[in-house]
């Protein structure tokens, strides 16, 4: 795919979690251009995560996607996870990005295959980044961005 964006040979993509808040997720959610749009924008939750990778507009063994944070109630801001043939759990602390004020937040989750709370867990894992101090009962759907992983 990085043909069909026209990077130079050599190129890497590998931004800290400072860069992907503040230069990617933040312009994203204040509609302004990113100068090179090398994150897709897709609906990860109607996917496997072993489909993602063909999906991505670029990336060898990180993925990276803005999506937006389906919610389990219409009203509520609690997430839901539920994705293709299973559904995404968090795992481990929240790490705040950003200092001294935390601009975003990443959480780390796991793919278990099947329905919860018996599925079977993958060497799938996510890193989803979103903004801090955000209402996310009113918020934007697109204000978030994923990573994917496999290990």
């Amino acid at each position: 795919m990085s043909e069909l964006l026209q990077l130079p040979p050599g190129f890497r993509f590998h931004p800290t979690d400072e860069e992907l808040v503040m230069h990617y997720l933040c312009r994203k959610c204040a509609s302004q251009s990113i100068a090179v749009p090398i994150i897709a924008e897709i609906d990860l939750y109607k996917y496997d995560p072993w489909e993602l990778p063909g999906l991505a507009l670029y990336g060898e063994k990180e993925w990276y996607f803005f999506s937006p944070r389906d919610r389990k109630y219409p009203n509520g801001s609690r997430p839901n996870r539920s994705a293709g043939s299973g559904y995404w759990k968090a795992t481990g602390a929240d790490k705040p990005i950003g200092l001294p004020k935390p601009v975003g937040i990443k959480k780390a989750l796991v793919f278990y295959a099947g329905k919860a709370p018996k599925g079977e867990k993958t060497n799938w894992i996510m890193h989803e980044y979103r903004l801090a101090d955000v209402d996310r009962s009113v918020r934007k759907k697109k204000n978030s961005l994923r990573v994917w992983n496999q290990i």
